[in-house]
């Protein structure tokens, strides 16, 4: 698979229902997250757990793709996350918007750079990450 195959098979999914997503992560992987609440660095370990999390909270978690842009083995992704919480299971929301940088290793997810913020109601926010379809 080309690195933009790789990582959009890894958006594809439904991380609340995907049984192996930890299985397209390098094992040296690291993620730099930089979301309104602050820095975060999440290795191996601490990605499988944040997608452990997200099994026992959501009953779906959905990226909706507005663009993927490969270089090489750089690929970037804008997308805008809708979940389905555990709380309110007839009612799909937009979480948050996000851009993300991910150099490919040994065809795995190795290096993640993301910037995020939550999604808000306006429609133009939304509207804006859904008129591209990758």
């Amino acid at each position: 698979m080309s690195p933009k195959e790789i990582v959009k098979s890894f958006y594809d999914m439904d991380l609340a229902n995907a049984p192996n997503a930890i299985d397209l992560f390098h094992n040296d992987c690291d993620l730099h997250w930089n979301s309104t609440n602050g820095y975060t660095k999440l290795d191996y370990s601490g990605i499988n757990e944040m997608l452990e999390g997200v099994k026992k909270a959501f009953l779906s978690f959905k990226y909706r793709l507005s663009h993927l842009l490969e270089d090489d083995n750089v690929v970037t992704a804008r997308y805008t996350i809708y979940v389905t919480p555990i709380e309110t299971p007839d009612i799909e929301q937009a979480l948050a918007h996000f851009t993300s940088i991910w150099h490919i290793k040994d065809n795995k997810l190795f290096k993640g750079y993301e910037i995020s913020q939550q999604a808000d109601d306006g429609a133009l926010s939304t509207k804006s990450y859904s008129e591209i379809k990758v």
